[in-house]
């Protein structure tokens, strides 16, 4: 191409467009590093709470706490403080599958039936508590796929849509056993509060009548302990037959 004259008699070159500013290479990309996962998976969780499970039952038959009904409290503590600590140990052995029924006995014999009822009910919210929050971790995830079978999502459905009123019959209404309950509700979608509260209601027509039996156990003649008996057996007969008659509403739909 001919150069072009510039007013001043010089000559300009012209510049070919193939000679055109060419973008910078950009660099090669940092390869990225996957990011560590922060939470173990579903099933690792899963194994997890079973070998958290495993061990404190096998603390429980260790230590034998059932020896409390035996041998008493310690006399370093009385009052407040043991009810304190007995309620903390409390819920900590309902963790563990110890029976309910011998921790209220044992409540009532250790501190009477009004300390002792306070004690054992702070002890059963602080154990359901404890467990739904390890079974909603730890179990949720890998264990809502296999709900599966009729009678597991009869009762995950009671339990995600009528969480609060499912919970308080289970809790009124002897049969469903304590831990079972817990693990269930923290599988299913129910909520925490109205599992607590369900939880704190439900349980004191049967945690009283326990620890008005365990203080009254010296005078099994007394008024109060039958009445504390009559109170533990017609519940239970009264849930046996209503569980009969509303059997086909667990059936799924």
């Amino acid at each position: 191409m001919p150069d072009a004259t510039t007013r001043s008699g010089g000559t300009a070159t012209a510049v070919h467009p193939a000679v055109a500013l060419r973008p910078t290479p950009a660099a090669p990309p940092t390869p990225v590093t996957p990011a560590v996962r922060a939470w173990p998976s579903p099933y690792a969780r899963l194994v997890l709470l079973l070998t958290l499970l495993a061990g404190a039952a096998t603390a429980v038959l260790v230590f034998d706490p059932q020896r409390l009904l035996t041998d008493g409290w310690p006399p370093q503590l009385g009052g407040f403080a043991a009810a304190s600590v007995f309620a903390l140990a409390y819920g900590l052995c309902t963790v563990a599958f110890v029976p309910r029924p011998l921790l209220n006995l044992a409540a009532g014999a250790l501190f009477g039936s009004t300390l002792g009822l306070t004690s054992a009910l702070v002890g059963t919210v602080l154990g359901a508590g404890l467990a739904f929050g390890l079974g909603r971790a730890l179990g949720q995830d890998a264990l809502r796929p296999l709900l599966r079978g009729r009678w597991l999502k009869a009762a995950d459905g009671q339990l995600s849509r009528h969480g609060f009123r499912a919970m308080l019959a289970a809790r009124l209404f002897p049969g469903v056993p304590f831990w079972a309950a817990n693990y269930c509700a923290a599988v299913s979608r129910m909520r925490t509060l109205p599992f607590l509260v369900a939880t704190a209601l439900g349980s004191i027509p049967n945690t009283a009548a326990y620890a008005v039996a365990g203080a009254r156990a010296a005078t099994p003649t007394s008024p109060a302990f039958l009445i504390a008996l009559a109170a533990i057996g017609l519940p239970a007969l009264a849930g046996t037959v209503l569980a009969w008659r509303k059997r086909h509403q667990l059936r799924p739909r």
